[in-house]
């Protein structure tokens, strides 16, 4: 393995924070309602926040497989959006110190990536790294969201309920880092959120205010969530318009929620994961009215600052 460290530049020559936490969030796999980027959006644009460190996408990023956008003005290329994948130092509302690593998942050399956010972990003195993110389920907007919380060691989480048994299933950066994590000796936490599978594709701000106060739970961090919450009342106020103009959205819901409670109640451990065999409502039954909806509630979001 080449040096890890070549992998980023500290913008800063601090090392002391305080044993702080580590959030990251690291978006191109799974982050259905945009959980995990619409949290670390917010944290950054509503705390006071330094930069920290800066990695070195073109060695880590495929930009053929993600295409940055580029805008063209008449006759000249006028910007180009550069990708970032950077390191913050935050204050909460208390005043305490974390760290947040955002940017895109990296394409290539996942165990030197892995080994150079170690290196900043005990550089750092970080005490717990936690990560966020949404998935898709089988479930109806009307009900809590649920949470599939994990760790590298469990007792951290005990009180979270367990939704599923063994699985396998495709590999993340952010598992990764977990489990290295782990290994090491060092406490690595998640949050998975369950996001109606019929919104997946909709920035769901519902699904970043659960993983907040998951993570604040956890890490003890005073995390703002007005400007969450404000956002939230508005998307349930379009979901609640959608749901009311189509009796075929509203028939799908209602089965949804059928299924949903008979879970709950009978605890048979079926799977609520959006997809799996069986007769679960898929998306696809939602029909044109929703899709539209979705399509306008769907967006990039805000590129991180530098």
């Amino acid at each position: 393995m080449q040096d890890p460290r070549g992998l980023f530049d500290l913008e800063t020559e601090r090392t002391d924070f305080g044993s702080p936490v580590l959030l990251y969030s690291l978006g191109g796999f799974v982050d259905a309602g945009s959980a995990g980027r619409l949290l670390a959006d917010h944290l950054v644009e509503s705390l006071d926040h330094e930069l920290v460190a800066t990695f070195d996408l073109d060695q880590l990023l495929d930009y053929r497989g993600r295409r940055p956008a580029m805008t063209f003005s008449r006759d000249h290329w006028s910007e180009f959006s550069e990708p970032f994948l950077q390191l913050y130092v935050l204050r909460d509302q208390s005043g305490q110190e974390f760290l947040l690593l955002q940017g895109p998942e990296p394409d290539f050399q996942w165990e030197r990536f892995a080994e150079a956010v170690r290196l900043l972990v005990e550089r750092f003195g970080v005490r717990m790294a936690v990560t966020f993110h949404g998935i898709p389920m089988a479930v109806p907007h009307t009900r809590p969201l649920g949470v599939t919380a994990h760790a590298s060691d469990p007792t951290v989480i005990a009180g979270n309920e367990a939704w599923m048994g063994e699985v396998l299933v495709p590999g993340s950066v952010s598992a990764l880092l977990e489990f290295r994590l782990g290994q090491a000796g060092h406490l690595a936490a998640g949050f998975a959120i369950h996001v109606p599978h019929y919104l997946s594709q909709a920035d769901f701000q519902d699904a970043a205010l659960v993983a907040l106060r998951s993570v604040s739970a956890l890490t003890g961090l005073s995390l703002p969530d007005a400007a969450l919450e404000e956002a939230a009342e508005r998307t349930r106020a379009d979901i609640i318009r959608e749901v009311g103009d189509s009796e075929e959205v509203a028939r799908v819901v209602e089965a949804l929620e059928q299924q949903y409670d008979r879970f709950l109640e009978g605890r048979d451990h079926q799977s609520l994961l959006a997809g799996e065999e069986g007769d679960l409502p898929s998306a696809d039954e939602l029909g044109a009215a929703f899709e539209q909806f979705l399509a306008e509630q769907t967006g990039d979001g805000p590129t991180p600052p530098r």
